[in-house]
């Protein structure tokens, strides 16, 4: 469900962030809430949000973020929404950028899977899309999230349409017990093929394993 809210709880976020949420120096700011519930979730305690946690307005992360302008112009950077599921928030993204104005690039870490009406909300301005697909296969995705990918991929065939293949970077991780290298391999054909995809970040990752 879409937040139609001026306030976003947040998880937290993390300033001065070199070339690793878009480009140049970014800030990155996690919102609560997701549509997922992943296996290995980094952030499994924003799967609900909590009493008493910090909310924000547009206007008031504005300001918080204001504070590395000069970084932001300086290096083409500027605030990467994450989370959780950013797009949960479409309408607060939007209002932060019409008042943060048109020289900070925004851009989005997102699953896509949530309603098409929240690309719509942003797609005008979003710098950069960095896209989590997990994996192309329904299966595999579905073990692995609780949810199955149908409208992930409506929204990938949707967006490279409008915004253009070279804004979105697609994440495909090898994730043991759920996928091998010869789906990832598959995962990166089919993203290549069938949506012209060619921003493509592959990597593994790594389960510590509790004893």
């Amino acid at each position: 469900m879409l937040n139609d809210k001026n306030t976003a709880p947040s998880i937290g976020y993390d300033r001065l962030r070199i070339s690793t949420d878009g480009e140049g120096i970014t800030t990155l700011f996690c919102f609560w809430g997701c549509p997922l519930k992943c296996k290995y979730c980094l952030n499994p305690h924003s799967w609900k949000i909590r009493k008493n946690v910090k909310e924000f307005t547009p206007r008031q992360l504005v300001e918080l973020t204001s504070i590395d302008n000069l970084y932001f112009l300086a290096t083409g950077g500027g605030v990467t929404f994450g989370g959780g599921e950013p797009l949960l928030y479409p309408m607060f993204i939007k209002e932060f950028n019409d008042l943060a104005g048109q020289e900070w690039n925004i851009n989005v870490e997102t699953s896509l899977n949530v309603p098409m009406e929240s690309l719509r909300i942003v797609a005008d301005f979003v710098h950069h899309y960095i896209v989590d697909i997990k994996d192309m296969d329904n299966d595999i995705y579905k073990r692995y999230t609780g949810k199955s990918n149908e409208q992930v991929l409506k929204n990938l065939k949707w967006l490279v349409k409008e915004v253009g293949a070279d804004k979105i970077t697609v994440r495909v991780p090898h994730i043991p017990d759920f996928n091998t290298s010869d789906d990832v391999k598959h995962s990166i054909e089919l993203l290549k093929k069938e949506f012209g995809i060619t921003n493509i970040d592959q990597f593994k990752y790594h389960i510590v394993k509790k004893i």
